[in-house]
């Protein structure tokens, strides 16, 4: 048996490719210039396997990326003044591609045939990579990390190697200026439902790790789910939650009550009168359409968390994740110290936002040093195991409630007032962003638009007590035939009802 396995090794295969589809593909950028502007957006060197194609390929968009028509006299004149006319078959060659093909017409099936060769041989090529990794004695979490990561950028069709020239990312930046500008003053990125938040951010954007950090008991949690909830059902956003802590019935149960703006406490003591009842079963028919996932507490290191939102994108869509918390997960490998493993955690968590390209949402713990200070107002030094964690975060959020300390006067104290605390933001200003906390529905809302952003070091009063707003929430819920009451007879739900999300689906049932 040893010896057939080695005998059928040692054949050696060629490669999947075409010399044909090359040669016709190249011939259409030759004879028709629009067919080879889009050819030559779409394709890259690797993707032929002659190298005398990657070479005249390589001259192609030389002479493309200067403005100037891609033809047989421009391309042989390339050639000629890089010296590399000869090593293609010269001129007679050149004269061979235009000869292949009558028309463009058919480019796109030349196309494709390329591109489907090109990763067939990357996928070869990196189940190679794979079986030499596995050769070398890693952990069975590092193998299967790299293995998973080599095919998903294949999968997503990324090359994040090698250097590109500056005109494409020119290009691309006017694109999105020019998109910004006509969409005007509309979030960009995912929305938290916060008006202050979402005005310094332009809303949470892709490849983004951001920080909610707080004391125990301030509603990092809280503040987490509200920005989930409203990114789902408002934003139309697809979520995944990673809960170390909390059950996925006990994030729903959070999610109705706010939705429904009916207290928590009621419903756990069984005390709900028919228009909690009435709210509850609207806001759980929301719930149910936003596309949240849930994974409840099993997977505690960026390799598994980072494995399950690769296969969520890739058959679900995904726009942004949320994990609870930071000091509950391990890294996955051996760490001399605590701070050692929390750099590492981080550092992998920044580079999964980056890959997946969307905003992660890390819930953090802060230290004990602002209980010993007079102002209890978090900085950056009171995270714990700081250091990578404030390097590695794009945006840092404290949550700071003054109602928590006792040592706070009276006249600092108003209400439930609570301070979002933009410590750091590294696409714009820092800011301190003041809300309503809504203790009973363990909710954030917003307060009126024109004090949810006041600064503080104006130590301005805020006066009467502020009215919350709600995040953009309507009047009235839509009519819910299942509900077993008669909705007609439900009045409006309250004005302050915060728009929060659904939790219906489970991780489980994709992986």
């Amino acid at each position: 048996m040893a010896t057939k396995t080695q005998s059928s090794v040692s054949k050696g295969r060629i490669l999947p490719h075409n010399i044909d589809n090359e040669q016709c593909v190249l011939g259409c950028i030759l004879i028709d210039q629009d067919t080879g502007y889009t050819l030559l957006s779409e394709l890259k060197e690797d993707d032929f396997y002659v190298e005398a194609h990657r070479i005249i390929y390589e001259n192609m968009h030389n002479v493309y990326v200067r403005n100037v028509p891609v033809d047989l006299i421009t391309l042989n004149d390339e050639l000629e003044k890089n010296n590399m006319i000869d090593s293609v078959g010269g001129l007679e060659y050149l004269t061979t591609l235009t000869n292949t093909v009558p028309s463009a017409e058919n480019f796109k099936y030349y196309l494709d045939m390329v591109k489907r060769d090109s990763v067939l041989r990357k996928l070869i090529s990196s189940s190679q990579d794979i079986i030499n990794k596995s050769y070398e004695g890693v952990t069975k979490e590092d193998a299967i990390s790299f293995a998973e990561s080599s095919i998903f950028q294949i999968a997503e069709k990324e090359d994040r190697g090698g250097l590109t020239h500056i005109d494409v990312a020119v290009d691309n930046a006017i694109a999105k200026m020019e998109e910004i500008q006509k969409e005007g003053g509309k979030v960009r990125g995912v929305p938290t439902g916060i008006y202050g938040l979402d005005k310094l951010t332009n809303g949470f954007q892709k490849g983004a790790l951001i920080l909610i950090a707080a004391r125990p008991g301030c509603g990092k949690t809280s503040l987490g789910m509200n920005i989930i909830d409203y990114a789902a059902t408002k934003g139309k956003k697809k979520c995944a939650i990673f809960s170390l802590e909390m059950s996925k019935e006990e994030i729903a149960h959070r999610c109705i009550c706010s939705l429904a703006f009916v207290d928590s406490r009621k419903a756990d003591k069984g005390e709900m009168d028919l228009k909690d009842w009435k709210a509850v079963n609207a806001a759980s028919e929301v719930l149910r359409q936003a596309d949240i996932y849930i994974d409840e507490g099993f997977s505690k290191s960026p390799v598994d968390i980072v494995s399950k939102c690769r296969r969520l994108k890739r058959e679900k869509g995904l726009d942004v994740i949320m994990i609870d918390y930071l000091q509950l997960m391990g890294s996955g490998k051996k760490s001399d110290s605590r701070q050692q493993e929390v750099s590492d955690i981080t550092r992998a968590l920044k580079m999964a936002a980056r890959e997946l390209e969307v905003p992660i949402i890390l819930l953090s713990q802060l230290s004990r040093n602002t209980e010993g200070r007079k102002d209890h107002r978090p900085i950056l030094s009171d995270l714990r195991e700081s250091g990578a964690i404030e390097q590695d975060a794009d945006m840092v959020i404290f949550i700071y409630r003054a109602d928590m300390y006792n040592d706070v006067p009276e006249n600092e104290k108003v209400g439930d007032i609570a301070e979002l605390i933009v410590a750091k933001n590294r696409s714009g200003p820092q800011d301190t962003i003041k809300v309503k906390w809504v203790g009973n529905i363990t909710t954030f809302m917003n307060l009126e638009k024109d004090a949810n952003a006041m600064s503080l070091e104006t130590k301005e009063p805020m006066g009467k007590k502020p009215k919350p707003v709600a995040n953009d929430v309507p009047q009235e819920m839509p009519p819910i035939e299942d509900i077993p009451f008669d909705v007609n007879d439900v009045p409006p739900l309250e004005d302050a009802v915060a728009d929060v999300v659904p939790l219906d689906n489970n991780l489980d049932d994709i992986f």
